[in-house]
């Protein structure tokens, strides 16, 4: 009989930082690691969880932990993993430039690495990256404020840019994706940044954190904006959606007298699909972590039989060291329109959730 024994602390820093279940040893076809950045974002949690839920039912035994996101910490976790036995490890960096010795260690013990969702840079022994395809994700978040301001037919408005970590391979590729279909109207005025800020340098958000980007939207809102309206925001993702939206709810937008901006997400996460019901947050960009669960799984289980791991890109994601082996899956834009069918009907979502 297959039996499963989720060993949890009893202290809850320690249950936010490991999260552990392992298989009976009749069932057991070895042990794998998976390293994931945050126990703070729902969606990392899910992942986690997704990741070992589908590994299990492989009957591999799963070492998952979270790091909480203290980047520092997570290179001696997954070291920890493969002293324990672990014969592959799947990494969710909290910082893609933090594991290059951890790596090489990874490489003398012949244990094989996979990326997930986030780009390790700056090794050569990365073996396998599972994401999904990062530039087209900034693409549908482009062109949700292209249409909604109606830019291809004259529109015009002002707009602020928000990219995620710098430290995070995946921003770069959400926000040059995002570029690609918004740096015209702003070379030809349609769009005007009202900070002025555009590269990457001067719009990332460090760790990702919402409450910076808040922050750094309130101290606009009241100088840059206090007698202008502001038509539009490029945000990365849902978590700092949420947060950019609290900072212009709290000057007045929101009303019949001031419409909320157009304000893009990602991630698909449940409070931002409740935000877009409601006509507030106007979208978000759906990255089913199922699918992407199910494939790194599948790449496990390829490695761990002596196979190499099925991929469909070999020239996108180069680490600073190497082309990195990968497999794209493709995103999907949700909005008012569609939320239902692309998040209940899936069953990503059940209608009570929503």
């Amino acid at each position: 009989m297959n039996r499963r024994r989720l060993l949890l602390s009893l202290t809850v820093p320690a249950l936010l930082a490991s999260s552990r279940l392992a298989r009976a040893a009749a069932a057991d076809k070895g042990l794998i690691g998976v390293s994931m950045p945050t126990f703070s974002s729902r969606r990392w949690v899910d992942d986690g969880l997704s990741m070992m839920r589908t590994l299990n039912r492989l009957n591999y035994t799963v070492d998952l932990q979270y790091a909480v996101n203290n980047a520092a910490d997570q290179p001696g976790q997954v070291l920890k993993m493969m002293d324990g036995g672990a014969k592959v490890v799947v990494i969710g960096a909290s910082d893609g430039s933090a594991f290059t010795a951890v790596l090489d260690t990874a490489a003398k013990k012949g244990v094989k690495v996979i990326a997930y969702d986030r780009l390790i840079r700056d090794s050569g022994n990365v073996d396998a990256y599972a994401t999904f395809d990062n530039f087209e994700v900034g693409v549908l978040q482009g062109r949700d404020i292209e249409a909604r301001l109606k830019l291809r037919d004259g529109g015009k408005g002002l707009i602020e840019l928000f990219a995620g970590a710098a430290d995070d391979n995946n921003s770069h590729f959400f926000y040059n994706g995002a570029l690609s279909v918004l740096k015209p109207y702003i070379d030809s005025g349609a769009l005007t940044v009202g900070s002025g800020k555009v590269t990457m340098a001067e719009v990332a958000t460090p760790q990702w954190s919402g409450a910076i980007a808040k922050a750094r939207l309130q101290a606009m809102l009241k100088t840059l904006y206090a007698k202008r309206r502001l038509d539009a925001i490029l945000s990365p993702n849902d978590n700092t959606s949420v947060e950019l939206l609290t900072a212009l709810q709290g000057v007045g937008y929101g009303t019949a007298a001031q419409p909320w901006p157009v304000v893009t997400g990602q991630d698909a996460e449940l409070n931002s699909v409740r935000s877009i019901q409601r006509g507030e947050q106007s979208s978000t960009v759906f990255k089913d972590t199922r699918q992407l669960a199910v494939r790194v799984a599948s790449m496990v289980d390829e490695y761990m039989n002596g196979k190499p791991a099925t991929i469909n890109d070999t020239k996108t994601y180069n680490n600073g060291v190497k082309v990195v082996p990968s497999y794209l899956l493709k995103p999907v834009f949700v909005n008012k329109a569609n939320w239902q069918q692309v998040l209940v009907e899936s069953g990503f979502y059940q209608q009570g959730q929503i």
